[in-house]
């Protein structure tokens, strides 16, 4: 493997990581994949900041172990520049299917790499998009 196929791959271990309901419901491993400069934009529409995100995602959806999970398909990543992986996929929740867009960034060896941004597009029932995977 080179270094940029090992970064991509680090950085979708820290998005499905991020899926897991024992991490989403674990403010403390939230608050280490998360960048202390991260935003979202959920499928809601609504924005949530690093503060909102990290003290909320214990009781959103998918944090359960007993209830639905998020289930991701056709996941990509590209090392857009040193220290920056944009990764793209879909997920389906409970009957609901998304596009979904992160970027993670690494600022320190340390810290490792951390999600920056993400944003969820609600795929319609009807677009043609909306097909399991």
């Amino acid at each position: 493997m080179t270094q940029e196929s090992d970064d991509v791959a680090a950085a979708i271990a820290g998005e499905l990581s991020l899926m897991d309901p024992a991490v989403r419901s674990s403010r403390t491993e939230t608050a280490r994949l998360l960048d202390p400069e991260f935003t979202e934009v959920g499928a809601s529409g609504r924005r949530y900041t690093y503060a909102e995100t990290v003290a909320e995602l214990p009781d959103h959806p998918g944090s359960s172990p007993t209830g639905p999970r998020y289930e991701p398909s056709a996941i990509r990543g590209v090392l857009l520049a040193p220290g920056l992986i944009h990764l793209t996929y879909t997920t389906t929740f409970a009957g609901h299917r998304a596009h979904r867009t992160s970027l993670w960034r690494k600022q320190a060896p340390r810290t490792g790499w951390r999600m920056y941004y993400h944003q969820a597009t609600p795929i319609p029932p009807t677009s043609p998009d909306n097909s399991p995977p």
